[in-house]
C-alpha cells in the first residue's frame, strides 16, 4: 500500500512539475500566428490571443511620415503583397516599394492578406493591410478586455540594418524613440520587449530606456559570451536560431541570468525537445501547436 501511495505521489509531483513548466513557458506567436494567418495583421494577433500565446511577437518599420508600421520587411514583400490596383509585386521590384518612402495613407492601400503564401499555404486568406503599432495595441487591449483574456507581452522587433540607415529606415536612435513614443503613450512599457538583430538599437534602448526588456536575436554560430561582450550588457533574452541551441547554451544563458527563447520552432516534436532542454519559451509560426503539448 505504501509503495502504491509513494508511486501516486511521485506521479502527481511529476504532473505538477510539467504543469508549472507549461505555465511559465513563454509561447511567442511569430508575427501573430504566421503559419495560419497573414503575418503582422491585427486579425493574426487576435487569433494568436485565442490560441493562448503569452507574447505577441511583431515586426516594426517606419513610414515616411514617421509612423510605426507592422511589417516583416521595410518594403512590400512579393510573397504576400498586392498593389492597390491588385497587381502583383515581383521579387525583382519589391524593394522599389519602400515603406520608408511612403506615407501611411498610401501604405494602407496595399493588400497583404489575399495572396497565397508559398511557404505557408495553410494561411487563412482575406484582404488585409499593414496596421500601425498604435492601432494594433488598441485592438489587442480591447480584445483581451472584452474576452477576459490575460494581457499579453508585446515583443517588437526593430527591422534595422547598418546599410539601411536613412534609406529603408531612420537611424537607430530615432527608430527606437518613435517606438517608445507609442509604448509610453499606451502605458504598456512593463509588458514590452524590444528585440533586434541590430545591436545598435538595443544599445541605445538600454542607455536611454534601461527599464525596457531586451532580446538579442542571433542567426550565426558564435560563442554566447562573445555576443554579450559585443552588446555591452546582459539582455533580458537571448534569442538564437533554433538549430544553434543545445543544452550547453541553455545552461550558459541561465548561469548568466539571461532567458533563452529560440526561433522559429514549428513542430510539436521540436517544442517538446526544446522544453526538455529547459528553454524559457519558443517563437513559433504555429502557436496552435502548444495545445498539443501534454
Amino acid at each position: 500500500m505504501n509503495k502504491k501511495l509513494n508511486l501516486l505521489f511521485a506521479l502527481s509531483f511529476i504532473c505538477l512539475q510539467v504543469l508549472a513548466q507549461k505555465q511559465k513557458f513563454d509561447v511567442q506567436g511569430k508575427a501573430g500566428a504566421r503559419g495560419i494567418m497573414p503575418e503582422n495583421t491585427i486579425q493574426g494577433m487576435l487569433k494568436a490571443l485565442d490560441l493562448g500565446v503569452t507574447t505577441l511577437e511583431m515586426d516594426a518599420v517606419i513610414s515616411k511620415d514617421k509612423q510605426v508600421v507592422l511589417s516583416q520587411e521595410p518594403y512590400f514583400n512579393n510573397e504576400i503583397s498586392l498593389q492597390p490596383n491588385g497587381k502583383a509585386i515581383t521579387l525583382k521590384n519589391q524593394k522599389n516599394f519602400n515603406i520608408y518612402k511612403m506615407n501611411y495613407d498610401e501604405i494602407k492601400k496595399f493588400d497583404v492578406g489575399s495572396k497565397v503564401h508559398a511557404r505557408f499555404p495553410g494561411q487563412m486568406k482575406f484582404n488585409a493591410y499593414k496596421p500601425l503599432l498604435t492601432e494594433t495595441i488598441d485592438e489587442v487591449e480591447e480584445y483581451v478586455k472584452q474576452h477576459k483574456l490575460p494581457k499579453p507581452v508585446y515583443s517588437i522587433e526593430t527591422k534595422t540594418i547598418k546599410n539601411g540607415d536613412n534609406e529603408f529606415h531612420p537611424e537607430p536612435a530615432e527608430f527606437v524613440d518613435l517606438i517608445m513614443d507609442v509604448i509610453n503613450a499606451k502605458k504598456i512599457s512593463k509588458r514590452v520587449i524590444i528585440e533586434s538583430f541590430d545591436m545598435r538599437t538595443l544599445q541605445y534602448l538600454h542607455e536611454k530606456y534601461p527599464k525596457i526588456q531586451t532580446s538579442l536575436l542571433i542567426d550565426e554560430k558564435e560563442p554566447f559570451e562573445d555576443y554579450i561582450e559585443k552588446l555591452g550588457f546582459k539582455p533580458t533574452i537571448y534569442s538564437p536560431y533554433s538549430v544553434l541551441v543545445g543544452k550547453g547554451l541553455v545552461d550558459r544563458c541561465h548561469e548568466m541570468g539571461v532567458k533563452i527563447i529560440p526561433w522559429t520552432v514549428n513542430t510539436v516534436k521540436e517544442i517538446k525537445y526544446f522544453m526538455s532542454l529547459g528553454v524559457d519559451g519558443v517563437i513559433t509560426d504555429y502557436p496552435n501547436l502548444i495545445n498539443q503539448i501534454r
